[in-house]
């Protein structure tokens, strides 16, 4: 597609390059934005700016945060006992929807996946075995989306901590295996959280 302005072109190709967004959607939005002279503009600019200067990283969970630690886990009424490992700040999203959970999370940054080139050194996995040694922790919840690399993920992780006296559960198969723990709806979700599983016993069956 030709376009009439190379800043309009610039920002077709900036906006198309993130997730689920196509050129022809890209387009659209940056036409409205272009004929918006109102003050919705600067709200979007700053917006933005403000991720970029302004949006902090949790140092005991990497959450996404306001502050040098966030607020689920500066809650005083959280169990912090219990953590409930995950992937990614949308996975703890999804599980802070159902209600169902009051300990606090530890986000790894992904799952080990050898064909995307992630191996263990890429994920959050040292910051939590020095968590889980220094924290009187008492259960690992490990909620990684049902596949095989998440369960992947989740056998290194109970390897790593054998040796450990700490209870390690997963999420009960309410969410169906091959599935994104953030697709799944809050009550299925909600029951998973609930009706975790022993991990120990159930790989020793």
């Amino acid at each position: 597609m030709k376009y009439s302005s190379k800043i309009l072109e610039d920002a077709v190709e900036a906006i198309s390059s993130l997730p689920s967004i196509g050129k022809k959607s890209a387009l659209r939005l940056v036409l409205h934005l272009a004929g918006n002279t109102t003050l919705k503009n600067q709200r979007i600019i700053a917006a933005l700016q403000n991720l970029e200067d302004e949006l902090k990283v949790c140092r005991n969970c990497h959450n996404y945060s306001d502050r040098p630690v966030c607020d689920i886990c500066s809650d005083p009424t959280r169990n912090k006992n219990l953590i409930c490992v995950i992937s990614s700040v949308k996975d703890l999203m999804a599980i802070e929807a159902t209600q169902q959970f009051s300990g606090l999370y530890h986000i790894l940054g992904g799952v080990i996946s050898p064909l995307e080139g992630i191996g263990p050194e890429n994920l959050h996995i040292d910051s939590l075995l020095q968590k889980v040694a220094e924290a009187e922790v008492e259960e690992l919840i490990m909620a990684l989306s049902p596949t095989i690399e998440g369960d992947t993920t989740i056998y290194y992780i109970s390897k790593l901590l054998s040796q450990k006296d700490i209870k390690i559960t997963t999420i009960a198969r309410g969410v169906s295996f091959g599935g994104e723990l953030e697709y799944a709806d809050e009550m299925t979700l909600g029951r998973s959280i609930h009706s975790r599983l022993d991990y120990n016993k159930e790989i020793s069956l």
